[in-house]
């Protein structure tokens, strides 16, 4: 690690050590060329940042609170606190990449935004922000979190976004990338695909980095004011990866600070229960990008699953694989029955229902409290549960 580390990572052709890159066909790399010379020109703008701190302040609601959980930690112990991300416009952490890539688009002269969703908070992220600039916007999402996440899917429409069911594979995550580039290669000239994490070929990785520092920055700002001090551990879940390297982004070079990234153990740790990357994985390339990946003795994609939609991605960042071969990170997992206890412990103690995949981070938080009664813990609580409750009590009822 180094004192010039957003300078020094991603490297000029999009590499964190030995992952990242860009393995896409030669086509898409001439307008993935395009799309990273004009984010270091433009973005650096002058004109550019004021127009991106104006729609943060004045639309998102920024900068978000820190929460200090009194009933949670007087129950587990140590000292917990919120990033609230809930509390960002439309509900989660998407909307801060959502509306540099969407001003980005605007200055590149493009019409059309296409993605892909897994638990919907992407999606609706995305289609508030062509909302906002009046483009055109779709959204590819599988079949099975279409009903997982229905509330998402109603708001998308509402906003004017087309949203793409995905029909085939497993019918989540992996296959709504899949689709959404396959439309993004039928259109680049019109269209820029708004990829939904730090994943994807070089730029993406760094551009949403980039745009999701905010969350770190005003994070270490506020904890500073409250407390005198540093978090003793700062805690994300961990599906791509956007929120956890928005929060991780401002502690990488304090020493002090343990940081812990959570994936989903889902059911178990069998071949396709679970989502657990770092865990499990090994170096692979998905998606026009090398990283740590779940994958077969063919090297394709295994299947994964999680109760968290948006964390049920066979692969992770670039820049989380080189932070865990760095050991900067540690990357340890909450299983289904956690993730839902902790969603209904925040929520009672604390009047806050989480997303199930902010549910993943309280989870493990609260174990971490136990063990370590005197130390603080600060948890990005990545988004709200709005688009959880159903699928929740459908599943799993109220609690005894």
């Amino acid at each position: 690690m180094t004192t010039n580390y957003f300078k020094n990572y991603p490297s000029k052709e999009g590499y964190f050590e030995d992952y990242g890159g860009s393995f896409i066909p030669p086509q898409l790399q001439a307008e993935m060329e395009k799309i990273t010379d004009a984010y270091f020109s433009i973005s650096k703008s002058h004109n550019f940042i004021s127009e991106l701190r104006s729609i943060r302040k004045h639309y998102q609601g920024r900068p978000t609170p820190t929460y200090f959980c009194n009933r949670l930690s007087t129950k587990y112990g140590g000292r917990i606190y919120l990033k609230r991300e809930d509390l960002n416009h439309t509900g989660a952490h998407k909307l801060n990449h959502c509306m540099g890539e969407a001003l980005l688009a605007k200055y590149l002269g493009k019409k059309k935004l296409i993605a892909e969703t897994g638990a919907g908070q992407h999606g609706v992220a995305l289609a508030t922000a062509a909302a906002y600039f009046g483009l055109e916007c779709e959204i590819h999402m599988g079949e099975v979190d279409i009903i997982k996440e229905h509330p998402n899917v109603v708001r998308m429409k509402i906003l004017g976004a087309k949203v793409v069911p995905v029909s085939f594979g497993l019918r989540t995550l992996k296959e709504a990338v899949d689709s959404a580039f396959g439309a993004y290669m039928q259109d680049f000239e019109n269209s820029i695909y708004c990829i939904g994490s730090v994943v994807g070929p070089h730029p993406f990785p760094m551009m949403v980095r980039d745009f999701q520092r905010v969350v770190g920055i005003e994070a270490k700002e506020q904890f500073m004011e409250m407390t005198g001090e540093l978090p003793d551990n700062v805690v994300a879940c961990v599906g791509g990866g956007s929120n956890a390297m928005g929060i991780f982004s401002a502690f990488l070079e304090d020493s002090e600070c343990k940081l812990f990234g959570v994936e989903p153990a889902g059911r178990s740790l069998d071949l396709g229960e679970h989502a657990a990357t770092m865990t499990l994985g090994t170096p692979g390339i998905i998606h026009g990008f090398k990283c740590y990946l779940l994958q077969d003795e063919k090297g394709e994609p295994s299947p994964v699953y999680s109760v968290a939609s948006g964390l049920d991605y066979p692969g992770v960042g670039p820049e989380h694989s080189m932070l865990k071969d760095l050991q900067k990170v540690s990357y340890v997992t909450a299983n289904d029955k956690e993730t839902i206890d902790a969603f209904y412990e925040l929520s009672r103690l604390e009047g806050i229902i989480p997303a199930l995949e902010s549910a993943h981070a309280v989870a493990y938080a609260l174990k971490l409290a136990k063990e370590n009664p005197r130390q603080s813990i600060l948890i990005n609580l990545s988004g709200r549960g709005d688009k959880d409750v159903d699928y929740v009590m459908d599943t799993y009822g109220l609690p005894e």
